[in-house]
């Protein structure tokens, strides 16, 4: 998939907003895969923000419990340090945002590092399973019946159809081998699953620091690591989301585009969606202290929603492909393999998209239905009616525009 977006951004070096790849690719009066696509990243990266600050709230909750015998953890607590990972990440996109490229690659030095802090003394202090029950033993903790079942800101990039393709490449080969390593050592070194389950922290992780290394400074500290680097994947995920819904406006695709759009003299940063992007944040935060099933579908919608629209993306590749039409003129091209790598990058998203919407465990209740899939209909809805009662007089597709300057 990684290879199929980095031919997508190797076209043209404007494309900074999901709706621009298809409208690109495909006939130009084909506006309704642009307004889905654009209504999807937006709520895609507007959820990341408030799931991802929530993921670092309630970790540092945990170590709290850890730390504290007596203390009783509540919903609003959570909620309050949820709602300060997202005022952070605003406060550094806002005040900070000429230093983002030093703060983040001194982030990259902490992920890279910290995870290497992570797994050694887990990898020599843990005890052991066997490579037979690391690598071949499956556990089945949600009730399924198999196991098989229960497994942008390019525009603001100089030379953007080069730099992003190689941030991708690199970023996904990078968190590859992270990842992989870090899967294995956890493998290794998780020898009693209920009780990490069953952990007061609410987080399996803590509690295997705590077992491993029998201290709860070392615990906090490992456990640092992780919150650092989640609190600025936030900030990262504020700079997407608010620079996407900024183009997606530009474009007159969503309502108050020209408040979303406007960009004060002197700022040179999109300010007006930045405070919306503040606004979700907050709004999915207080949504915990109701219900934390109505979270866990958010943060579960965010995901499908991304998934749903790079598979419209992709397809509109597939589609020009398969009509033999051209492609555009990019820097790089997967030549004859294109067509298959396409396939097999939807295929993979499809069959991910679905399973996005399946309930955490069986049997099925109200607590472990799975409600993104109504969220993600409400969402089709009403950008269909948006998009019928209105907006389609006032979308401007952007291959229509793309060589204005910015």
């Amino acid at each position: 998939m990684a290879e199929k977006l980095e031919s997508v951004f190797r076209t043209n070096d404007k494309l900074g907003n999901g709706p621009e790849w298809s409208a690109v690719e495909v006939l130009e009066d084909e506006l309704v895969e642009d307004q889905y696509q654009g209504w999807l990243l937006a709520i895609g990266w507007q959820g990341s923000i408030g799931g991802i600050s929530f993921v670092a709230g309630t970790i540092v909750q945990g170590l709290i419990t850890l730390n504290n015998p007596d203390y009783e953890p509540e919903q609003w607590h959570g909620t309050l340090l949820t709602i300060a990972a997202v005022a952070i990440a605003i406060a550094i996109n806002t005040l900070l945002a000429k230093a983002l490229p030093v703060a983040e690659f001194f982030i990259l030095i902490l992920h890279v590092v910290g995870l290497f802090a992570i797994i050694i003394p887990l990898l020599v202090m843990a005890p052991k399973n066997s490579a037979r029950v690391a690598l071949l033993e499956i556990t089945n903790s949600g009730g399924w019946s198999t196991t098989g079942t229960s497994f942008m800101v390019a525009e603001e990039v100089q030379n953007a159809s080069e730099t992003l393709p190689q941030a991708i490449l690199w970023g996904v080969g990078l968190n590859a081998i992270l990842g992989y390593l870090c899967v294995f050592t956890l493998c290794f070194t998780i020898t009693d699953i209920p009780a990490l389950l069953d952990s007061k922290t609410g987080f399996p992780f803590l509690q295997l620091f705590s077992d491993v290394t029998k201290s709860n400074a070392g615990t906090a500290v490992m456990a640092a690591i992780v919150i650092i680097t989640l609190v600025f994947c936030v900030v990262s995920e504020v700079a997407t989301a608010s620079r996407q819904i900024w183009a997606f406006a530009r474009d007159d695709g969503l309502p108050f585009s020209k408040f979303l759009r406007r960009v004060k003299p002197g700022w040179n940063i999109p300010l007006n969606s930045l405070w919306v992007s503040l606004g979700f944040g907050i709004v999915i935060a207080l949504i915990n202290l109701g219900s934390s099933v109505a979270l866990n579908a958010i943060v579960s919608l965010t995901i499908s929603a991304l998934a749903s629209s790079y598979i419209l993306s992709i397809g509109c590749v597939i589609s020009k492909r398969l009509r033999g039409e051209p492609m555009p003129a990019s820097r790089f091209s997967l030549g004859r393999w294109g067509l298959a790598v396409n396939v097999i990058a939807e295929v993979f998203l499809v069959s991910f998209f679905f399973f996005c919407f399946f309930p955490t465990a069986m049997p099925v209740d109200p607590q472990t239905m799975n409600w993104s899939v109504v969220m993600f209909g409400g969402i089709t809805v009403f950008a269909t009616g948006y998009y019928v009662a209105g907006g389609r007089k006032l979308y401007r597709p952007p291959s229509l525009i793309q060589n204005r300057d910015i």
